[in-house]
């Protein structure tokens, strides 16, 4: 019988496949991702693909389906079993296999799943994964086969991986780590028994129900926990992961968060170190601060499109040994394989700390401070919210303002900037805005909520601002 498939088309994203299991994700999409995904490996001339899954209670059933689609299409699987995401990237690139697909929500409620591709050691997105829906569509596939299946535990391996980049001091740090229940539970306990210093675990045991709290480090909520846990053993740092381990969130040794582009700050300034002059990357939503600071290092600041795989491609492209977004993405390319790795991000990061003076909250300090709004997210319709960028632009170039259009608007001003950009995952708008006063930020709220005005769309929810970062 002919193979022929319709997805849900609300599951088709540009970064993934993802969707509610049984509802807008199921099985035969498994099947179906696995038969279209290694037909476009057999015809790369690929034979191989490395599969993963993280510790959602669905995961095991659709990584099974998966591999039953990648083997019908001829291609060997090669089960890495669970763990994080950066473990399967890892596998597939010290392992060159033709292809991985990582079974994992991340960071989205229990009753989701999705699926993160590569094809070869390259980001599989946009407008590829829309053709794994047209290829499902027309049956369009390599004739059925029937390959092989291997299991590779390469936990171990990773881990040791992990540790021969520690270059810390002598200094000994008293660490907190919230694995949130996530599926870097296993591979964590092994890391932090081997890594110096007094370490904490809390939410070590893979749960998918993630009975403690949600696992995405970018809300401040998520991160309540871990700051207690911080404050009451007088701890340097503490580390949050999300649910599958590819995005870290901080917390200094004050219990004070501190944000993905803080932390840029840091790793930048030591990588260039050994790479003077080289190009670190950051997405639009990061702070003028950390473009600043790179600068100020000897870097060359290039502010790019948000979204792990754009930021992967243009990393790949500029041979830059380090990127990072707000949402805790941390890309290494110095001494590491350019993949978006929170447990690497989590070593290099207590490295430096390890051979500072000074505490966490000290390195906080000691950065330019501003005041800024969270990142506010509102709806807008799927059409309507690009048509909004391209008006908003538009006004923009008229009336001579200073804009960058790399992702949406981010406008600069004497008070600081502002963002509005279309989310490519969600029916939403983006906005942020940072200033050097409070004052400041009050303007450019303003020039943010009058250019929404002048598009029919009333004003997002500002409460949250907050200062120093």
């Amino acid at each position: 019988m002919p193979f022929s498939h319709e997805f849900d088309p609300t599951s088709l994203r540009e970064y993934d496949i993802r969707g509610i299991v049984g509802r807008t994700l199921s099985r035969d999409d498994a099947f179906a991702i696995g038969r279209c995904f290694g037909t476009v490996v057999a015809r790369a001339g690929g034979t191989t693909t490395a599969v993963g899954y993280d510790g959602r209670l669905s995961s095991p059933g659709m990584a099974d389906g998966l591999s039953q689609g990648l083997r019908a299409s001829g291609i060997e699987v090669v089960n890495i079993g669970r763990g994080p995401t950066p473990m399967l990237y890892y596998a597939a690139t010290v392992m060159k296999t033709g292809g991985a697909i990582m079974v994992t929500g991340s960071h989205n409620p229990p009753d989701y799943n999705g699926f993160k591709i590569m094809l070869g050691c390259k980001p599989f997105f946009g407008p590829q994964i829309q053709q794994i829906g047209q290829m499902a569509r027309d049956g369009d596939v390599v004739p059925e086969a029937a390959a092989a299946a291997r299991t590779v535990d390469v936990a171990d391996e990773y881990v040791k991986r992990l540790l021969s980049d520690w270059d810390g001091g002598t200094r000994r740090l008293k660490v907190v780590w919230d694995n949130g229940n996530g599926s870097a539970g296993d591979v964590l306990a092994d890391l932090v028994a081997a890594l110096p210093g007094d370490h904490t675990v809390l939410n070590g045991a893979i749960d998918g129900t993630f009975p403690a709290h949600h696992p995405d480090p970018t809300v401040p909520a998520n991160l309540v926990q871990l700051i207690h846990e911080v404050q009451a053993r007088d701890a340097d740092i503490g580390i949050a992961f999300d649910g599958d381990a590819d995005r870290i969130g901080l917390v200094d040794n004050t219990g004070t968060i501190m944000f993905g582009d803080q932390l840029m700050v840091l790793l930048a300034r030591d990588v260039l170190k050994t790479h003077p002059g080289a190009t670190i990357i950051a997405d639009v939503k990061a702070s003028q601060v950390l473009f600043d600071e790179i600068a100020r290092a000897g870097g060359k600041p290039l502010m790019w499109k948000t979204g792990h795989s754009l930021i992967k491609s243009k990393m790949a492209e500029t041979g830059c040994p380090l990127a990072g977004e707000m949402s805790g993405h941390i890309f290494f390319a110095d001494k590491w394989y350019g993949f978006d790795d929170a447990l690497y991000a989590a070593v290099r990061t207590l490295g430096i700390l390890a051979r500072s003076d000074q505490p966490l909250s000290g390195l906080r300090l000691a950065l330019p401070q501003v005041v800024n709004t969270p990142e506010l997210r509102f709806d807008c319709d799927d059409v309507r919210k690009f048509k909004v960028i391209e008006e908003v632009a538009a006004r923009l170039r008229q009336d001579g303002a200073t804009v960058s259009e790399t992702d949406g608007v981010r406008v600069l001003t004497d008070d600081g900037w502002w963002l509005l950009r279309a989310s490519n995952t969600q029916a939403v708008l983006v906005a942020r805005a940072e200033a050097k006063t409070a004052a400041g930020l009050e303007t450019l709220k303003a020039a943010l909520v009058r250019q929404l005005a002048a598009s029919g769309l009333a004003a997002p929810d500002f409460s949250g601002s907050h200062a120093g970062h």
